[in-house]
């Protein structure tokens, strides 16, 4: 279960991750981050996102059009 959830549904990049990016902020380390989206180029997004800030990928799937990510924050 995530610490917390961010719903960006009907959301286009780049707000996805920069909404993400700020809720960061507000987690500490080694909490997760659940993000939902819709916009089909934010699996690339957040693949990048965690690659360059250091915050770990979980998970990431589609299903129905909703894509889901689950994000560590890093230590």
């Amino acid at each position: 279960m995530a610490t917390r959830t961010l719903d960006t549904k009907g959301l286009n990049c780049p707000l996805p991750v920069l909404k993400a990016r700020k809720a960061i902020k507000d987690l500490g380390p080694g909490d997760t981050l659940e993000v939902l989206s819709t916009d089909p180029s934010s699996v690339e997004d957040f693949e990048a996102f965690c690659h360059t800030t250091g915050n770990e990928l979980l998970e990431s799937a589609g299903e129905e059009g909703v894509f889901r990510f689950l994000i560590r924050v890093r230590a």
